[in-house]
């Protein structure tokens, strides 16, 4: 489709947005904030996998779940995965529940961080053994990490491992990816050798109805092919970091003072 004729929002107001929202204290609720908690980049992507992991339901529960995981970690969630031992993880959180997700599922995903951690030496390493900065997008290396996670473990079905390559806009993934690879007021970064350029939007429900609404895409259908159509209009307005404004126009749908409808009236009477 073409964005240039049909989308609703300039760059410039995007601009503006980005530049009131880029900022650690409109970050709260949301469950990046764990992730600032850890200046190691280890610990950091560990916390990372679990946040990004659980975001997905009601925010307090969200925020809940997540701090109570990584509350039983202790302040190493690097340093607890490979002191334990397969046993252990399924005892420690035998009595876990976050919506459809089970303590199994989230020992099952710890499990299969440690193994990637043992035979790679961190998350990030993983992902970079399947990925070359010349592709299109990170969907390869992401492929690569989620089916290492869930190497000799029974994840086939496991509600925290979404596959890409099944179709699924992987949300949960792509958001993790971008608190890793981006880095400015808001997302930590650490996987720098990484370029911004790749990322691909974390869609959902709730972005995939303001990106129809802004005229961003047209499909209706808030899958992976979606999720790229909405990375291709915002990288025609900034292709070296098309998900840079991911965080600014989600804070529209979590902050209670932040209105949706209000931000996109005025858009459309802008015109």
């Amino acid at each position: 489709m073409s964005t240039e004729r049909t989308q609703l929002i300039s760059k410039e107001r995007l601009e503006s947005l980005y530049a009131f929202y880029n900022s650690r204290k409109w970050v709260h609720p949301d469950p990046l904030e764990f992730l600032y908690d850890y200046r190691d980049l280890k610990d950091r992507e560990v916390a990372g996998l679990i946040a990004s992991s659980l975001a997905y339901g009601r925010v307090a529960q969200i925020l809940k779940s997540v701090s109570g995981v990584l509350k039983k970690m202790g302040p190493s969630p690097y340093g607890f995965l490979v002191s334990s031992r397969p046993s252990s993880l399924r005892r420690i959180f035998s009595g876990f529940k976050h919506r459809f997700t089970t303590g199994e599922e989230l020992a099952l995903m710890l499990m299969g961080a440690k193994s990637v951690i043992e035979r790679y030496g961190s998350l990030y390493n993983c992902f970079l053994s399947g990925f070359d900065n010349g592709d299109e997008t990170i969907l390869t290396g992401l492929s690569c990490l989620v089916n290492e996670l869930g190497t000799d473990l029974n994840c086939g079905n496991n509600s925290l491992l979404p596959f890409p390559e099944k179709g699924s806009a992987c949300k949960r993934w792509n958001l993790f990816l971008r608190w890793m690879v981006r880095k400015d007021e808001v997302d930590p970064g650490g996987w720098d050798t990484i370029s911004p350029a790749r990322l691909i939007i974390p869609l959902d429900t709730h972005m995939h109805r303001i990106c129809l609404s802004l005229k961003l895409t047209k499909r209706k259908n808030a899958d992976m092919r979606t999720a790229i159509e909405i990375t291709g209009a915002f990288g025609k307005m900034v292709p070296e970091d098309p998900v840079r404004y991911d965080f600014a126009l989600t804070r529209l749908g979590i902050r209670k003072d932040a209105d949706l409808d209000a931000f996109l009236k005025g858009i459309k009477s802008s015109k």
